[in-house]
């Protein structure tokens, strides 16, 4: 695909752009009664207001326009058919196959039913799942197993925790589920110290078997086992893996049984439907886990068949690239009003920033313009006092996405309305800001001299036309927590299409893994570094010393 300043609707948007430039969302409600009902959309449990956006009908029709112009019904057919459309690594893309319906018998992929692959990989972890939660599987020394560890990183570590955070509602008893990703010692330091060797279990995720930070927190995990009396032959009682390298676990000392197979076709930030999802598992149960995927295939399905004008992905897709092309906005914030999404942002974050941070147009020429924004965002109110004052007056345009369920998990007297109350008020402070003469009228009400009203007034004005949208769903359930992972899934694919970029490789960060493993070596010996960047070399002198 050429660059898309090149198609009929982006260079229609750019002019149109112009003419709403100075046209306020509130004005546009004054216009269209049933603007609310028209610019919302449902699908999966889940129900998107986006009428709170700086976009009328004929913004729509030009970016719906966008999307069909950019080849987004073939993209969408491609996907699903199994077609290679990773193209830089010659791989299909289908984390959508691990949540196929039951009902769908065969993908083929390069003479593969992927799918047979799939259900057996699902059979295999009900298998692990039914074993510690029974209290068949057992220790070395023959105790019950009370907390299993996930040790991975990336997608292999945010899906996952996020998930598992979402459904604490849902969790079973018996068994705790924990979280080690980070190479920083402090990490599994702290989490060993809630752990006893006897009854913990250990998940070690990674495709290669040999991602470093997975591989140096796995090897600490297996000391310490060694260390608290685990026999070396009993290892296998106490680790399982999610890898394709069979061998190396096997060497590791896992049990080959225990090792769950990852394939090609998923990349890490859409693994959690695989047995990377597996400490979910652990932590809610196999019918929760089923929820949750058949949550994310009624997602699929609303993506794949339904009109783009009621779509809800491509509408959220489309409406980021018409602000961060358009608008000049940098950034996306997601704000979840909901204690269990707290974690959310991150992996959203994750996976937008990795998928759609390109320079290069599929057919490898630089891209014309803005890809992906930066991604981030936090709970509900605890951002009100932190972040939202620049939302609301600072110099920048930040496109917002509010989630909330209607009904709480936990109610406590009146919070849940208050918490509500405070999401939709944020909306609409976004959008109806105020004005100079309204904050006048404020202090002169509060008793402020002339002198003081002038002072201060200007002070309080906020500008409003900020754009939100809202994504509300009754409950947060199982599959309510898989459709909007997959509604942001998808997302994500769709503003790639439209950019012309591929939104399934990552090759910016090899770069730092090789520079990090060359650094490494010189940080352990005394190789000669004159040929580093000064600033390196003093860091590497200053790490040393300290050492010393």
């Amino acid at each position: 695909m050429s660059s898309p300043t090149q198609l009929p609707a982006w260079q229609a948007l750019a002019q149109h752009q112009k003419d709403m430039s100075e046209t306020k969302i509130a004005d546009l409600f004054q216009a269209d009664a049933s603007r609310a009902e028209s610019f919302k959309a449902t699908a999966a449990g889940w129900s998107l207001d986006y009428s709170k956006n700086r976009a009328s009908d004929d913004t729509m029709k030009l970016l719906l326009e966008l999307v069909e112009q950019a080849g987004m019904s073939n993209a969408i057919q491609g996907m699903f058919n199994g077609d290679h459309i990773n193209n830089t690594e010659n791989r299909s893309v289908l984390h959508i196959a691990l949540r196929a319906s039951k009902a769908q018998d065969t993908l083929m992929v390069d003479g593969v039913n992927v799918l047979d692959e799939v259900r057996s990989t699902l059979s295999q972890m009900e298998s692990f799942v039914a074993q510690l939660h029974s209290g068949e599987w057992r220790g070395y020394t023959d105790k019950q197993i009370t907390d299993v560890v996930s040790i991975g990183i990336g997608g292999s570590y945010l899906g996952p925790k996020v998930v598992a955070e979402a459904l604490t509602p849902y969790k079973k008893d018996g068994i705790k589920v924990h979280f080690i990703a980070n190479i920083d010692g402090s990490d599994i330091t702290e989490k060993l110290k809630l752990l006893d060797a006897e009854t913990t279990v250990f998940i070690v995720s990674s495709k290669s078997f040999g991602t470093l930070e997975t591989l140096y927190n796995a090897n600490a995990a297996r000391a310490w086992c060694i260390e608290q009396g685990v026999p070396d032959a009993d290892i296998k009682k106490h680790f399982a893996a999610v890898s394709s390298n069979v061998k190396k676990a096997v060497d590791f000392g896992m049990a080959e049984e225990n090792i769950f197979p990852m394939w090609d076709w998923v990349g890490g930030r859409y693994s959690l439907w695989s047995a990377i999802g597996l400490p979910v598992a652990v932590a809610v149960g196999m019918d929760n886990f089923y929820e949750l995927l058949d949550g994310a295939h009624a997602m699929d399905e609303h993506f794949k068949n339904t009109p783009f004008e009621q779509n809800l992905p491509v509408i959220m897709g489309a409406l980021g690239v018409w602000y961060s092309n358009f608008h000049n906005a940098q950034t996306h914030a997601l704000i979840p009003y909901d204690h269990y999404l707290r974690a959310m942002p991150a992996h959203i974050q994750q996976l937008d920033m990795e998928s759609n941070g390109k320079a290069n147009l599929l057919n490898g020429a630089g891209v014309e313009t803005d890809t992906g924004p930066i991604i981030w965002g936090g709970a509900g109110t605890n951002g009100q006092h932190a972040y939202h004052q620049l939302l609301h007056q600072g110099t920048r345009l930040v496109p917002v996405d509010f989630i909330a369920p209607l009904k709480t998990h936990n109610p406590v007297a009146d919070h849940h309305a208050q918490l509500f109350a405070n999401c939709l008020s944020q909306s609409q402070a976004l959008m109806v800001g105020k004005t100079l003469e309204q904050a006048e009228q404020e202090l002169r009400q509060a008793g402020a001299s002339e002198a003081d009203v002038a002072a201060i007034a200007p002070h309080k004005v906020i500008p409003g036309n900020r754009p939100s949208n809202t994504l509300l769903t009754e409950q947060l359930t199982p599959f309510t927590t898989g459709s909007l992972i997959a509604l942001y899934e998808h997302r994500t694919f769709v503003q790639g299409t439209i950019w012309g970029i591929n939104s399934f490789d990552q090759w910016g960060v090899e770069l730092g893994k090789v520079l990090g493993t060359d650094i490494y070596n010189r940080l352990v010996s005394d190789s000669d570094n004159s040929a580093l960047d000064a600033s390196t070399q003093a860091l590497i002198a200053a790490f040393k010393d300290a050492q010393a």
